[in-house]
Parts: structure tokens; C-alpha cells; sequence
């Protein structure tokens, strides 16, 4: 297999996923970071090294996944998040286009619905960002649909929940709480876990990425990527704790901020990418859980 694929933000949790899975199946794979830790080190903001270093790699597919995503951060600076998140986007598209690539596919996020005003959320559901964060993934979408009518780039956009595998950052909930059960320490659920989620091992998201990319049928498509395995953060927890086998307590918490006071409740209809795609989940959420504890207690 000839395909060479670009990875921005490769050397993060799901980057180092998707490389190693697309290298598995037999791809070529550049990963591009800003850390060091990628083949490609660079900053998607700055357009000399877009459109002069990078230019002169090959490469076929860009799957565009490098971006702030500490929501702490994001919201406390605004302008970090929307030059990163959004004008990095738009030299990568810029890039894509003038390489005419075969398909750019772009990682948003089930942030774009905010508090969603339908559920299940389908792709058509309407944006109703609320953070920074969400705010510049809806800008980035938007740049990915101009690019697409405008200059006729070959995209597709993926929107996920909850993303947990092995090698995710430690202050993340699964890690957390996996973590807490270990030491049958009390587990912390804010607003006591009320929100409601689709928590999907990393490996689901890998494989809904390959079938974008061999797919005509997804060219010009949004996806919603998730598991099916609704639940609340509490539920989560306590599932956590009965695979583990421990004797740590939920401590059901006060919510952190005014924000948090009314439960975010939002999981994916996945019936578009079923459908058209023929997604299965791969790894359910209770052996993506007993991956993780593998990796932990290693």
C-alpha cells in the first residue's frame, strides 16, 4: 500500500493511536507535533514552516487532529485557542488544497452541539457552542465546508465524545478513576456525575477514520463517532470499580461552576456512519476498560 498519511498532533493520546493503527494497516505515516516527539516538528500557526517546510513532504491523506483541547486553558485564553485551533486549521487547508490531497479529514468535536437540542445528536442537530473551545471547532468546520464548496478539497469531519484508551492524559476521568480504584481511594464526581456522555475506546475512533478514507461515500460528510455506550459519568465510575473489583467510594461532589449546574447530557445517533460507512464498534466500553487497567497495572 502506497498511501502516505499525514498526522498533525501525532505524539498526542490519540495520534500516537491512530499512527501506530494506520502503520498496522499497512500505511505510511508522517506524524507532524510541536514537541518534538513526531518525525515532523513544527507549529501549524506558522506559515513559513507550512507552506515552506512542510510542502515539500509527500503525502496523500492529512487527518488533522493537533489542537488545544484543555478546556481550563482554552477558556482562560481565548486567542491561544482560536489561532491554534482555527487560522492552524485554515494553512493546513490551504496546504491540502494545494497538494490536492485525496482527503482531508478534519477532528472536531461533539462540542460543537454544546447543550445539545436534540438526543440522540445527529449530524444535523444544530451548533450551540458554549466555550472557546467548542467555538473554534465550529469556525474550523465552517473553513473545512468552504474549502470543500470553494476550492473543491476532498473532506470529511469527524465529531467524537469521550475518547479514553491507554496513554491518555492523567487528569482525564478514566484514568482517574482507574487510578482511584487501584487505591481504594475515594473516587471525586463532580455535580455528582450527572453528565451524560458516549465514552469509546480510542481504537473505535481508528477505525471510523479508515473507513472515512476509503470511502467515496464520506467525501463531503460529517460523522458523529461513538460506541453506543451511553452513560453517566457516575455510571462510568461505578463500572470502573465493579471490573476492577475495588472498594473505593464515589464522592458525589458539588458542581465546580455555575456552568456545571445543570447536567450536560449528549450522546451520538450513530446510524449515519453505520449506514453509509458500515461502523461497528470494534471494542466495547467494558473491554476498553480492561485494556486500560492492563496498561496501568504493568
Amino acid at each position: 500500500m502506497s498511501k502516505t498519511l499525514l498526522i498533525t498532533g501525532a505524539s498526542g493520546f490519540v495520534g500516537r493511536h491512530l499512527k501506530k493503527y494506520m502503520e498496522e494497516k499497512g500505511y505510511s505515516v508522517l506524524g507532524l507535533d510541536i514537541n518534538g516527539k513526531a518525525e515532523i516538528n513544527g507549529d501549524i500557526t506558522d506559515s513559513s514552516f507550512v507552506f515552506e517546510t512542510l510542502a515539500k513532504e509527500e503525502f496523500d491523506y492529512v487527518i488533522h487532529l493537533a489542537a488545544l483541547t484543555n478546556i481550563k486553558q482554552t477558556t482562560e485564553d481565548p486567542y491561544s485557542t482560536y489561532k491554534v485551533n482555527s487560522f492552524g486549521t485554515l494553512n493546513l487547508l490551504e496546504l491540502a488544497y494545494k497538494k490536492q490531497v485525496s482527503m482531508f479529514i478534519y477532528a472536531s468535536s461533539a462540542n460543537v452541539y454544546g447543550k445539545p437540542l436534540e438526543l440522540p445528536v445527529t449530524e444535523q442537530t444544530p451548533f450551540n457552542p458554549r466555550l472557546p473551545y467548542d467555538y473554534s471547532k465550529v469556525i474550523s468546520e465552517k473553513m473545512v465546508r468552504s474549502y470543500q464548496l470553494h476550492k473543491g478539497l476532498r473532506a470529511a469531519i469527524t465529531r467524537t465524545w469521550l475518547l479514553f484508551g491507554e496513554g491518555e492524559p492523567e487528569t482525564r476521568a478514566v484514568p482517574r478513576f482507574v487510578r482511584s480504584c487501584f487505591k481504594n481511594d475515594k473516587i471525586p464526581l463532580y455535580n455528582s456525575g450527572r453528565d451524560v456522555t458516549d465514552p469509546t475506546y480510542v481504537l473505535n475512533y481508528c477505525r471510523a477514520v479508515e473507513l472515512i478514507m476509503q470511502s467515496e461515500k464520506a467525501v463531503g460528510e460529517a460523522f458523529n463517532i461513538g460506541s453506543g455506550s451511553k452513560m453517566s459519568i457516575r455510571e462510568m465510575a461505578e463500572r470502573i470499580k465493579e471490573i476492577t473489583g475495588s472498594k473505593a467510594e464515589l464522592e458525589l461532589l458539588p458542581p465546580r461552576t455555575e456552568l456545571e449546574k445543570e447536567p450536560q447530557i449528549s450522546y451520538p445517533s450513530l446510524e449515519k456512519i453505520e449506514k453509509l460507512l458500515g461502523y461497528k464498534t470494534m471494542v466495547s466500553f467494558e473491554d476498553g476498560i480492561r485494556r486500560v487497567i492492563k496498561y496501568y497495572s504493568g
